[in-house]
């Protein structure tokens, strides 16, 4: 089993994190693009792995030089982010500019973390929103981030490993019923964050 959280000892000293930043950064943006699938007008699904997670928690430490006070908290935060080899983490943004169109949309959103799914080989696994915060507010407005898990059985990660096996990502929440079928790409890159087996 590949060794996945992130502890104390894989943080680098500020000082060293800062002069290979610009290199640190150019190596995370070309992961990543292998990791993105936009679903609908406003949706985007951004897959994390340790990688991602190490270099966000190395971000928040640079940006708010918080120091070894920090390191804790960061790691807590962003550790449960990191897939656990038999499920896949995505970070959804709803993206749009306009701050009054933005309240609208969300506003009729509520709950839509639990209505995220992949489908793929006769298979469906909703998604599971991460517990450590409310995502939606009391008056059903939802929040323009949330944490997804998707969790897989054995079964499930040998079908999603198949190559040229079709994935559709998407939501069924009334307001926003959108789907995209997932790149073969992205699928073979997201198929590194399960265990083997």
């Amino acid at each position: 089993m590949t060794r996945r959280e992130i502890t104390r000892s894989d943080i680098l000293p500020t000082a060293e994190y800062a002069s290979r930043r610009a290199e640190l950064r150019r190596g995370v943006v070309a992961l990543k693009k292998l990791r993105r699938i936009d679903v609908g007008p406003f949706a985007t699904f951004y897959f994390e792995n340790r990688a991602t997670m190490w270099h966000q928690i190395h971000e928040m430490l640079y940006i708010e030089k918080g120091g070894e006070a920090q390191i804790a908290d960061e790691l807590a935060a962003y550790n449960p982010l990191v897939p656990d080899g038999s499920e896949l983490v995505s970070t959804v943004m709803f993206e749009i500019d306009d701050p009054v169109r933005r309240a609208r949309v969300l506003a009729r959103l509520g709950g839509v973390e639990n209505h995220a799914f992949l489908s793929f080989a006769g298979e469906k696994i909703k998604g599971r929103a991460e517990t450590d915060t409310e995502r939606t507010s009391e008056e059903g407005k939802a929040s323009s981030v949330q944490f997804i898990h998707f969790p897989f059985t054995p079964t499930q990660i040998a079908a999603f490993r198949q190559p040229a096996t079709q994935i559709i990502i998407g939501f069924d929440h009334p307001e926003y019923g959108h789907m995209a079928v997932m790149p073969e790409a992205v699928r073979g890159a997201l198929s590194e964050d399960f265990d083997a087996g």
